[in-house]
């Protein structure tokens, strides 16, 4: 039998059949070591091939097999720093929630997932949520983010859960679509997607009073189908993606806007430095890239882990003057 997997809790897997039957799955243990590098094997968006077991009073099945991915996205595993964690697979679209407040969300993060988001071919839009909540200087810097990144080519859209602004233009852009919806613990993840889907419930936390973090409420990637004719897939709050097996001659590959302009360096290895005649260096200058994006990759070429995982306390938040040097 073939099937989509809708949930993973680490050793069990829930599995949408073919027939629109939901099995709990497990993994042979052979299949668990074979060639995975990932600490998860199976995640969340993969087709799987099962077996239904015989001798089980619940029925139960046996996953043997993977269908290839045509893709994934990944972080850093938390306890397990060289290796990786697949959040989820063959994604359509990611949203990433973006607050300019409570929490805070920095470029340096939004660069490093959109990054992540082009190495492995993932389509993403940025989500300004809880506008709402926005005085007129919180207003201005989300203005100024969407018009840097809308200038690259990323698409961006402005929601309220609380007063139901933008839900129709999202749900638009999710129809046939499986959907993954990211960002930092507290950004509202669970609070839009039951905007969008009020059935589904999902549970929800107020902001850390102490920390301004947002409380993780998600433990495990799920997918859940909607009723527009979509999928979701809800994730748990991610403090920092990790780059993961990528050369530091690949990097700027993954700026759109360092992309078109590399070819005019005038070294094919030109890592945009302390290079001469760096085309990216000199469309800096010209206020032709933004410096927040610069910086976001100099951050990438160095490996600074640490400043990704503790961005919400750092000086790089996004209404610094650093974004705007």
């Amino acid at each position: 039998m073939t099937g989509l997997v809708y949930k993973s809790t680490g050793s069990w897997y829930t599995v949408k059949s073919e027939q629109g039957d939901f099995i709990e799955c497990r993994i042979k243990g052979k299949f668990r070591m074979k060639g995975i590098k990932s600490t998860n094997p199976i995640a969340v968006g993969d087709v799987v091939d099962f077996e239904l077991d015989e001798n089980s009073d619940i029925v139960t099945g046996t996953i043997h097999n993977i269908h290839d991915r045509k893709n994934y996205i990944v972080r850093k595993s938390v306890n397990l720093s060289k290796q990786t964690h697949i959040i989820a697979s063959n994604i359509d679209v990611v949203f990433l929630l973006v607050t300019i407040n409570n929490p805070p969300t920095t470029t340096s993060f939004i660069d490093r997932f959109l990054v992540t988001a082009e190495a492995y071919g993932i389509e993403a839009v940025l989500i300004f949520n809880k506008i709402d909540t926005f005085d007129q200087a919180m207003q201005e810097e989300q203005l100024y983010l969407q018009y840097i990144y809308s200038e690259i080519g990323y698409k961006s859209l402005k929601v309220s859960a609380k007063e139901s602004k933008g839900l129709e233009e999202l749900k638009q852009m999710m129809i046939g679509k499986a959907a993954m919806f990211s960002g930092h613990s507290g950004v509202g993840k669970s609070t839009l997607v039951n905007a969008l889907e009020p059935g589904l419930n999902l549970k929800t936390k107020n902001i850390s009073e102490q920390s301004r973090q947002g409380q993780h409420t998600t433990t495990f990637a799920e997918m859940y189908d909607l009723s527009f004719d979509a999928k979701i897939i809800d994730t748990p709050g991610i403090k920092g993606f990790g780059i993961v097996d990528m050369e530091p001659s690949e990097v700027s590959g993954y700026f759109p806007e360092f992309f078109k302009l590399q070819d005019e360096c005038k070294f094919n290895n030109c890592l945009h430095k302390e290079e001469p005649n760096c085309a990216i260096k000199k469309a800096l200058e010209d206020n032709k890239i933004a410096w927040s994006r610069y910086n976001s990759y100099l951050k990438i070429l160095e490996g600074d882990e640490e400043h990704y995982r503790s961005d919400v306390y750092n000086d790089d938040r996004i209404a610094s003057d650093e974004t705007r040097k």
